[in-house]
């Protein structure tokens, strides 16, 4: 696929709807056997509607991190804000996942999945409504085009690391 900041990249998409770190922890090794040349980890928004315990997401990522850094294969961490409705200590110990585990394991970190949408909306809940499925979860098609805007430069840093 040539991107639109003229980088010539093939994406397999290895995820599944739905899924959890959980699932992505127990691919990962299937995900990494036809030898990619990099990964965007980009898990943890299912976790949070499940109310899975921050060190569940945690332990989950880091398997993922640490297969990753045994083949090789650089890593975009894609990280998500906890809301607040699990209360400040979860929202703490969940929203510190992404930073600890890029620091840990030197990974690329785009901190908020959500950024392009919160860059265009602030934390007007009613004007983000529009970037939203009906679900009110869920980006739609306006929505992801503002993430993936907000993701763009990170990936092709993620592309630079690939070639080396």
């Amino acid at each position: 696929m040539a991107g639109g900041k003229g980088a010539e990249v093939r994406l397999i998409n290895a995820g599944v709807s739905g899924d959890t770190t959980a699932g992505g922890a127990a691919r990962i090794d299937w995900t990494l056997a036809d030898g990619p040349d990099a990964l965007i980890v980009a898990l943890g928004g299912n976790d949070l509607l499940r109310g899975l315990a921050p060190s569940e997401s945690r332990a989950n990522l880091t398997r993922i991190l640490e297969v990753a850094e045994a083949n090789a294969v650089p890593v975009l961490l894609v990280g998500i804000q906890a809301p607040g409705n699990y209360g400040a200590d979860f929202k703490a110990e969940f929203d510190a996942i992404f930073p600890d585990l890029a620091r840990d394991y030197d990974t690329l970190l785009h901190a908020d999945s959500l950024a392009g949408i919160r860059a265009a909306t602030g934390d007007d809940i009613q004007a983000a409504a529009q970037y939203l499925q009906e679900d009110g979860i869920h980006p739609n098609a306006e929505g992801v085009a503002l993430n993936v805007a907000a993701i763009g430069p990170k990936v092709l840093e993620l592309i630079e690391l690939a070639k080396q």
